[in-house]
């Protein structure tokens, strides 16, 4: 994470730098265009591109931590080891097996990619990975 945080501000820095070039070439220059507002505008625009490649990398990163601490958290809560005890239930709801957890986060995986593509069609029928169609009353869940 350090190496991202790093990355992004020295990126940052960089294009201020570039930036402060632009204003000056261009005062320097007396607002005409010039060879060397010309070579400032284009070092603008090339740490513009690298500052917004360090935005893009700093986002995918904080996106895929908040995707491991949700899965994380879905997994303590649904295995009942957040309550400090294994298998204990938690606010009343019983703990799941892992095998239906991980059903029903494909389900939800395929719901979402559904969704993204537009289809709209939540039928459950369009999993190719799935035989019958998703069940949300979790009804195996309630015998153990």
């Amino acid at each position: 994470m350090d190496n991202i945080v790093d990355a992004l501000n020295s990126a940052y820095q960089e294009f201020l730098s570039a930036a402060a070039g632009v204003l000056e070439a261009q005062e320097a220059s007396e607002s005409y265009k010039t060879p060397i507002t010309d070579t400032a505008l284009e070092s603008f625009k090339q740490r513009w591109e690298l500052f917004r490649v360090a935005c893009d990398q700093a986002e995918e990163f904080v996106e895929s931590v908040k995707l491991r601490i949700g899965s994380e958290c879905l997994v303590d809560e649904a295995t009942g080891s957040v309550a400090g005890k294994p298998g204990q239930a938690i606010a009343g709801l019983p703990p799941i097996s892992a095998v239906r957890l991980e059903q029903m986060s494909k389900a939800v995986r395929w719901l979402v990619i559904e969704l993204q593509q537009g289809s709209g069609s939540s039928g459950g029928s369009s999993h190719p990975n799935s035989s019958a169609p998703f069940d949300a009353r979790f009804t195996e869940d309630t015998a153990q």
